[in-house]
This record gives structure tokens, C-alpha cells and sequence, in this order.
């Protein structure tokens, strides 16, 4: 089995800046974490290696700080790490940010699965597995709650599906991209000497030259189909308070009902 897991270096505080003219994010300065969503992905193909044996490739793309995110990755028992790390790459959207992933998974060849968190709590819009899914023209299951079942030899793969209005079982073809909520399982703290080993790892780099076939018209900032074209603060709302008075209580839920009705608010 060869398990593939996506993630994202996110900036670890709420009070991230944008760049007025770019309309990307202002990384400088601000500490990084793995993205939370992407350490269960992570843990969720460890599970995976130790039930069915095989190895755990985790890839990411981001400027060269980054390699830290997948030394943390190795530390917790990832066996190889791939950075993609390009000026090429800069200021991708989801939708550069998913070819050129997907160009890398591509050139690492035979997988049966892609993990993936269901979202980056940057950019919090979850597009990114879909879209590598698409890429690779994939089956993709979002939302994942709990892997039931794979059968290498029948190349399927059973699922459960945390969704809103309830749970959902489904059984899809192998090779498949999943995301994956936190519910699945409780990520594992890395052992000292995976974190030593991991302290001493040279982490592979790959720039764009390095992915076969790829089209640079599709990369970076150049090749995003969407623009962030106005970056601002929104107005505070103005509030006003009314109050009832009455001498009694139904006489004030009655005074309220015909101000809310007289309003429409319902």
C-alpha cells in the first residue's frame, strides 16, 4: 500500500494580514503549524501502513520554511516528505495550488490512496483535495469519519461520511483521494528519536523543472483563475435599543410581538 497525504503549513494566530496589492497572505513573521485537519490525515494513513504494511509519502508546497511542517511529518513515522517549493509557485490559488500538487503525485507514481484534511484554517474553503481529485481524474469522498473497510484485492475502499443531516456509508474504486474530519482518530505525539532523525533530515525539494509535462501557464499567481480584488474591513453595524416597557409581562411580550411583526422579522 502506498498511502499519500496532502497538507498545508498554516500561520499558528488569527491575526494573519493580507497584502493589498497581491491579495495574498503576509507569512512573514508569523509562526506556522501543520494545519490541524491535516495531522489526522496523517495519522489516519500511519493507521493504514500498520494495518496493511507499505509506506506513507507526505507532500506539501510552500516556500522553504516549510520543510519544517514535513520534519514534523517524518517525526511521527511519514517514511519520505517531498517539498514543492518554487518562486513559480507563488501565490497560487486552489486551483494552481491543486495542479501542481497534483503534478507531484503524478511523478511519484503508484498510490491507492490520497489523504487529505477536509480544510485549511487559512483559506478555510476545502477545495484543494477536491480539486487535486479532479486533476488526477479520481474517485473523491469528502468528509471522511471513519474508514471501514479497503480491499486491496477488489481495489475498494468503504467509508463513512460525517455529514450535517446525519452519517453516509460509501464504497468507492481504488486509487481514491479522501478528506478526512477530526473525528477520525486522535494524531499521535512523535517519538524522541523519529524527532532527532527528523532534525537531520534533508528534505527532497522539487521546483517546477522538476515535475514532467508541467505547464507553467498554470502555476503561481500567473496561472490562478481567481483574484483577490479588494481586501477590506466591513462596516460596524449600527444597533439601536428599544425597550418595552410594560406593567406586566404579557403586556410587554405583547408590546414586543407587534414591534417584531410591524418590523417583519418574522
Amino acid at each position: 500500500m502506498h498511502a499519500i497525504v496532502c497538507i498545508k503549513q498554516v500561520p499558528d494566530t488569527t491575526e494573519v494580514k493580507i497584502d493589498p496589492e497581491r491579495g495574498t497572505l503576509i507569512r512573514e513573521g508569523v509562526p506556522s503549524i501543520i494545519n490541524p485537519f491535516d495531522l489526522y490525515a496523517i495519522e489516519e494513513a500511519l493507521l493504514l501502513r500498520e494495518k496493511f504494511g507499505g509506506k506513507v509519502t507526505v507532500i506539501t508546497m510552500g516556500p522553504p520554511q516549510a520543510e519544517a511542517a514535513l520534519k514534523e511529518a517524518y517525526a511521527m513515522g511519514a517514511d519520505e516528505v517531498v517539498l514543492l517549493s518554487d518562486r513559480a509557485f507563488a501565490g497560487s490559488d486552489t486551483w494552481a495550488t491543486a495542479y501542481t500538487l497534483a503534478q507531484a503525485i503524478a511523478k511519484l507514481g503508484e498510490y491507492d490512496i490520497i489523504l487529505c484534511g477536509k480544510q485549511a484554517i487559512d483559506g478555510d474553503t476545502g477545495q484543494v483535495g477536491p480539486g487535486i481529485a479532479c486533476q488526477l481524474d479520481l474517485n473523491q469522498l469528502t468528509y471522511i469519519f471513519k474508514i471501514e473497510d479497503i480491499d486491496f484485492e477488489a481495489g475498494t475502499v468503504t467509508v463513512e461520511r460525517l455529514l450535517e443531516e446525519g452519517r453516509e456509508v460509501v464504497t468507492t474504486r481504488l486509487p481514491a483521494l479522501l478528506t478526512v474530519v477530526k473525528d477520525i482518530n486522535q494524531p499521535r505525539q512523535p517519538h524522541l528519536l523519529r524527532i532527532r532523525k527528523a532534525a537531520r533530515l534533508e528534505v527532497p525539494a522539487w521546483r517546477a523543472d522538476d515535475l514532467p509535462g508541467v505547464n507553467r501557464d498554470l502555476l503561481g499567481l500567473d496561472g490562478s483563475p481567481t483574484r483577490v480584488v479588494r481586501v477590506f474591513n466591513p462596516p460596524p453595524r449600527g444597533a439601536k435599543v428599544d425597550l418595552v416597557s410594560a406593567d406586566t409581562p404579557d403586556e410587554a411580550a405583547a408590546i414586543l410581538a407587534d414591534k417584531i411583526l410591524a418590523e417583519k422579522i418574522i
